[in-house]
């Protein structure tokens, strides 16, 4: 790999958080707590959870910046099968700045909510029996740096990009194995889902990089598990117009005037004719839920910032008011479990069973939008390459029901990669049904769709992306 494409930036782009954002990061964060801290604490009972939690949880942070005092909140859930030998994953969520949480509750963790009307009684969470933690042993890890509860003394510290948070994953890896090195030689796996799947393949070569010169702990880095993930723009937004046509949400017609008149670039018109089509099509797109084209298209409760006031009642009290803006999703909503998650992670009770440290983080809020993100790295394609051309296996799997990130994009990206065949396309089956269309190419890796799923797979199709991934994690083909 070219070494510009591996070089580790020498300062990171700054932006301008808004000023009362500043103040009150300022406010909430205790300015003697060392960056460098490491705390953990075995959880055994959550709020909303009837009796003592089925599974090991384990919670904590880890510093990875000294400069500004950063530190990476997650939460550990030990696999229930043998965890002595079953892989280590590391789970990261989207967004960029969605909370591991969203991992924790709604993909691949050991619980979810009861979805039954919000009535001022706290939500009721019960074991999920298609956890990911069956076969593994999993990290969710709130990445970036201020997503969910993790936070920085200094809010400068807030401000980071694929490079410099890439960087910090692997900081914060190397200090989680040292005070888990039990777990060290377990088979080790990065997975996610959405932007996840960009900087995944980042992260890894920058693990691979410290292993080989030996200046980390030597964890068993095996490979990667990535789900309708973001590679680049040529890809993830070029396909979306032929996507849209297949599905039936654009005609022929309109297809074809995209096809005459943007000849191919549906990501930045050259003519006026192309930017017209091209708006006609989002327009048309914008009807329907792009993340499961088959879902009804709700409101997500990503609620805007609480002010000042209610942040100094959440303080003192038990929980903070509902926040109704953007609005309440109805409760047969796909979405309504993330209002649920909203309103549990802002109550008192479950930031103490969480062991929250007081004064880190107001408002809980599942993804983080306000907060500045850089998408410095313009592609993951090369990454991918070096990672499997080395020897590491790489799992990609689609929803195929998604809009956002087609699978016909994740083909394309990966059709450019140039590998021979190994298992020609076919369909992999459970309980005797097609759950999805597979191909397996050199180098170890594998592409899938999963049958019904959406741009978050594993939420939308629990049972069919846990035998999938069952079989992939046990070395078997799907």
């Amino acid at each position: 790999m070219p070494a510009k494409l591996l070089r580790t930036p020498t300062a990171r782009r700054r932006h301008h958080l808004p000023v009362l954002h500043l103040v009150a990061v300022l406010l909430l964060v205790p300015l003697s707590r060392p960056a460098s801290a490491s705390a953990s604490t075995v959880v055994t009972h959550l709020p909303g959870f009837d009796g003592p939690l089925p599974f090991y949880l384990e919670t904590g942070y880890v510093g990875v910046e000294e400069e500004t005092g950063a530190e990476l909140f997650y939460y550990f859930a030990k696999s229930e099968r043998s965890p002595g030998t079953d892989p280590v994953i590391l789970w990261l969520t989207g967004g960029p700045r969605c909370s591991g949480f969203s991992g924790f509750a709604f993909e691949v963790g050991p619980v979810k909510y009861v979805r039954a009307p919000y009535t001022g009684v706290l939500p009721r969470l019960v074991q999920n029996p298609l956890s990911w933690t069956k076969m593994a042993s999993i990290i969710f890890l709130d990445s970036p740096v201020c997503s969910g509860f993790s936070y920085a003394r200094d809010p400068k510290g807030c401000d980071v990009g694929d490079y410099s948070s890439s960087l910090q994953v692997q900081r914060f890896l190397n200090k989680w194995f040292t005070h888990h090195p039990q777990y060290l030689s377990n088979p080790f796996y990065l997975g996610g889902d959405s932007y996840a799947g960009k900087v995944i393949p980042l992260i890894a070569t920058y693990m691979s990089q410290g292993t080989e010169k030996r200046d980390q702990p030597l964890i068993n880095l095996k490979g990667y598990l990535i789900g309708n993930p973001i590679t680049e723009p040529k890809f993830d937004k070029n396909f979306q117009v032929q996507g849209a046509h297949g599905f039936g949400i654009i005609s022929d017609q309109i297809y074809e005037a995209a096809m005459k008149n943007c000849k191919g670039n549906y990501v930045n018109p050259t003519n006026q004719l192309c930017a017209e089509v091209l708006e006609t099509v989002d327009s048309l797109i914008s009807e329907i839920a792009d993340a499961h084209v088959l879902y009804k298209k709700c409101v997500v409760a990503i609620p805007e910032p609480i002010d000042d006031a209610i942040r100094r009642k959440f303080l003192l009290e038990e929980s903070i008011e509902p926040n109704e803006a953007p609005g309440r999703p109805t409760v047969d909503c796909f979405t309504y479990g993330y209002y649920l998650a909203y309103l549990w992670m802002n109550n008192k009770m479950t930031r103490d069973a969480l062991r929250i440290k007081e004064g880190t983080v107001g408002e809980w809020v599942r993804c983080k939008k306000e907060v500045p993100y850089t998408q410095d790295m313009p592609s993951s394609i090369p990454y991918h390459r070096n990672l499997t051309t080395r020897g590491y296996r790489a799992l990609v799997y689609s929803g195929d029901h998604d809009l956002q990130v087609p699978q016909l994009s994740t083909q394309a990206w990966i059709r450019s990669l140039n590998f021979s065949i190994v298992d020609d396309w076919r369909a992999w089956h459970l309980d005797g049904q097609a759950a999805g269309f597979t191909i397996t190419y050199a180098n170890k890796l594998t592409f899938a769709t999963v049958k019904g799923g959406g741009h978050t797979a594993p939420e939308y199709q629990p049972e069919e992306c846990f035998a999938m991934a069952q079989r992939w994690l046990d070395n078997k083909p799907l």
